[in-house]
């Protein structure tokens, strides 16, 4: 029979070292016991219930497990999917570090508590399609980030264009992938009585 410690190393070694309340109590710790682990050294408290393995190596993406821990719901799934200039840096498409980390989340998604000032949400229906899985969280595809960047109008055409080209560079985007991203945005233009759009163009050329 497997030890609280290794049923607890097995669930936070897939989390990059971090683990929630709830995991804990499931592989037998008792919730009162969790300060007692803190105090000595055992566990770090790294938000209101999420806690990190003292000796768990670090790693220069662990913070997107923690924020992704914290947008878990009641059944402890995280809910949150890091997209736009975050998804870009995780994709190494931007050498630019956003101030905040931003967060796709639901449309019902709620929190009782204040939003993390480290975090900007966004709230969409992201199909599976446009998600990629990492270890401990979830990062949308790169095609994704560019297009709602681009809706968005906060990153500069020509900065975006360039990720583009990076993505289909290193095989991140496909250019079969293009056609129908642009004559979906195309066709939600028309409808709404809008001309040519920025994105559509960028798509255009790339495509060429």
């Amino acid at each position: 029979m497997k030890s609280n410690e290794s049923k607890l190393f097995k669930v936070a070694e897939g989390q990059q070292g971090y683990f929630t309340t709830k995991q804990a109590v499931a592989c037998g710790y008792v919730d009162q016991n969790h300060r007692h682990h803190v105090a000595i050294g055992d566990w770090l408290r790294e938000h209101r219930g999420i806690y990190r393995l003292t000796r768990f190596p670090t790693s220069s993406d662990e913070q997107y497990v923690l924020w992704s821990l914290w947008s878990r719901n009641r059944q402890e799934i995280p809910q949150g999917v890091f997209s736009h200039q975050t998804a870009l840096s995780i994709h190494e498409l931007s050498d630019v570090m956003p101030a905040r980390l931003h967060l796709t989340v639901p449309p019902g998604f709620r929190r009782n508590s204040a939003l993390p000032k480290v975090l900007k949400l966004h709230r969409a229906v992201l199909p599976g399609s446009d998600i990629e899985q990492r270890q401990g969280f979830r990062v949308v595809r790169p095609l994704r980030a560019i297009v709602d960047l681009l809706h968005d109008g906060t990153e500069s055409p020509d900065r975006l264009q360039q990720a583009l080209r990076e993505a289909l560079a290193r095989g991140l985007v496909a250019r079969t992938e293009l056609d129908p991203v642009l004559k979906k945005r195309m066709l939600a233009r028309r409808c709404a009585g809008g001309g040519d759009h920025p994105e559509s163009r960028i798509v255009r050329r790339r495509a060429q």
